[in-house]
């Protein structure tokens, strides 16, 4: 079981910056690659970013590359999303998710565990 807790979220200009973070509970966390998504008010949720269990292969969806950029500190069991160059479009709530294993998964469904998520509001 794995339980995960983001914090970090708020109210930013376009243009601005947030970071989130993700802890996780237990011992085996860097057994699990992570995700983060997003679902604003009235639209399906959607995969943002994705990193495997050691860290070392990200990758991102094309709305956020370049502006995005995930992380993960096993020691800590925490993972990060740095949001730079903000857009009023960025504004959702945004959850982080666990699955076990290195496979890159985009899809919500194929992820075990999840966060309760934090809002991020973006204004013009």
């Amino acid at each position: 079981q794995v339980q995960l807790i983001e914090s970090g979220g708020g109210l930013v200009q376009a243009g601005g910056s947030l970071r989130l973070s993700c802890e996780a509970s237990g011992r085996t966390f860097s057994r699990y690659s992570m995700g983060w998504f997003r679902q604003a008010p009235g639209k399906e949720r959607e995969f943002v970013a994705f990193i495997r269990t050691s860290g070392d292969s990200t990758y991102y969806a094309d709305s956020v590359k370049g502006r995005f950029a995930i992380s993960r500190d096993n020691a800590k069991n925490t993972v990060y999303l740095q949001m730079n160059s903000l857009k009023p479009e960025d504004t959702a709530v945004y959850s982080c998710a666990a699955r076990l294993g290195m496979l890159l998964k985009t899809t919500s469904s194929q992820y075990e565990y999840w966060g309760q998520g934090t809002q991020v509001t973006v204004s013009s």
